[in-house]
């Protein structure tokens, strides 16, 4: 593996997003997080907590591993 553990998350993230058809912004309400935050996780610029994984699988109707599927 030869990216970075926070960018191969961060693209599995958006394309979880992407497939919902959901924002941003609509992710992080969901989540109860910032959308810069999302955003920065999506960038890979974000070491994100497993506190934090947990609710964005269940904002975007994943299983926390799923999260990690990349």
């Amino acid at each position: 593996m030869t990216d970075n553990i926070r960018i191969l998350f961060g693209r599995h993230v958006r394309k979880l997003r992407q497939e919902n058809g959901i924002s941003q912004e609509e992710l992080a309400f969901s989540s109860n997080l910032h959308r810069t935050y999302i955003s920065d996780i999506e960038r890979g610029v974000r070491n994100v907590s497993l506190d934090n994984i947990y609710k964005i699988a269940l904002a975007l109707d994943v299983s926390p591993k799923d999260l990690f599927d990349f």
